[in-house]
């Protein structure tokens, strides 16, 4: 069975999580992850662009085939969600720029993909990626086991359209 290479990204703007995950569709494998982190006096524009910059960097390193990012969530702070849609924009916009595959995914979705339970807690998150991933420590910091997760999200979602596909329910 062919090797899949899949990018989640947990944005922030102050730290931005990333994780690369090989499969085959049964066996994950991690391949890195991290945070991608502004340092302290940036302007909110070079903020942006140390984000793109580095993900384009990481993205021609590692050459992976899709990339899936956590949707914007509600978020009680309006000028948070909009500078959270602000780095969003400028990671899909890195990610486009090499052509590969871009999903999205809601943080219901891919805590549902890896807890079962939408409103699983952030540890939750992080020990069940560590088991799926059969990691031996918690990944860390939390951004990057995020990013793990959706990339594991992503996954699961192609493995069930492509049974589905295969099924000819549609």
């Amino acid at each position: 069975m062919a090797i899949t290479r899949v990018m989640g990204l947990d944005p922030g703007s102050e730290t931005t999580g990333y994780g690369i995950i090989d499969t085959d569709g049964v066996k994950h494998i991690v391949v890195e992850y991290g945070a991608i982190r502004s340092r302290a006096g940036m302007t909110f524009a070079d903020k942006l662009l140390n984000i793109a910059t580095r993900l384009e960097t990481i993205i021609e390193r590692v050459h992976p085939e899709a990339f899936a990012i956590e949707e914007t969530f509600y978020a009680v702070n309006v000028k948070t969600a909009i500078k959270l849609g602000h780095v969003r924009g400028a990671a899909i916009v890195a990610a486009a720029r090499t052509g590969i595959t871009i999903s999205e995914y809601s943080p219901l979705e891919i805590k549902s993909a890896i807890v079962g339970y939408g409103r699983a807690e952030k540890h939750q998150i992080q020990e069940m990626v560590r088991i799926i991933l059969k990691m031996k420590d918690l990944p860390q910091p939390h951004d990057a086991a995020d990013a793990l997760a959706v990339a594991i999200c992503h996954i699961h979602h192609n493995a069930t359209l492509k049974r589905y596909n295969k099924s000819g329910s549609h």
